[in-house]
């Protein structure tokens, strides 16, 4: 968190969550059929974790920047620095995801924080309203 709040990102979400096969399966859908698929959800499910809402300016490239390569090998010889290579295991326990475009995040972000409304939340930050 100490790292997240030093890179200029806001934290304007926050939740525990200890996710079921199921849930797993519905957020990892589109990698569905890929030889590391079982891994991930494994991975998901396999103890309990803290999911971010994320706000910044360009905070989708920023956090992916923070995180790091996906492979954490990868991450350790080429930015040490990142969060991966600090704290990740391997690919499929790296122990971070990060969303790849906007339209990425609002779906997963939708998934996470059920009855949140991005959209309108955003709407309503630009409009400078204080929002929690």
């Amino acid at each position: 968190m100490r790292h997240i709040k030093a890179s200029g990102l806001e934290i304007v979400r926050s939740k525990r969550l200890f996710w079921q096969e199921r849930d797993a399966e519905q957020f990892y859908a589109e990698h569905q059929g890929r030889f590391y698929f079982p891994r991930l959800v494994q991975h998901a499910t396999s103890g309990p974790f803290v999911a971010l809402a994320l706000c910044a300016p360009d905070a989708i490239t920023r956090w992916r920047t923070l995180i790091g390569p996906t492979h954490v090998y990868k991450a350790q010889w080429e930015r040490a620095e990142t969060l991966r290579a600090r704290y990740g295991l391997s690919d499929t326990r790296n122990g971070f995801h990060g969303s790849d475009s906007p339209s990425s995040a609002a779906k997963e972000l939708a998934q996470i924080f059920d009855s949140w409304d991005v959209k309108w939340w955003l709407e309503q930050r630009e409009k400078g309203e204080k929002l929690s």
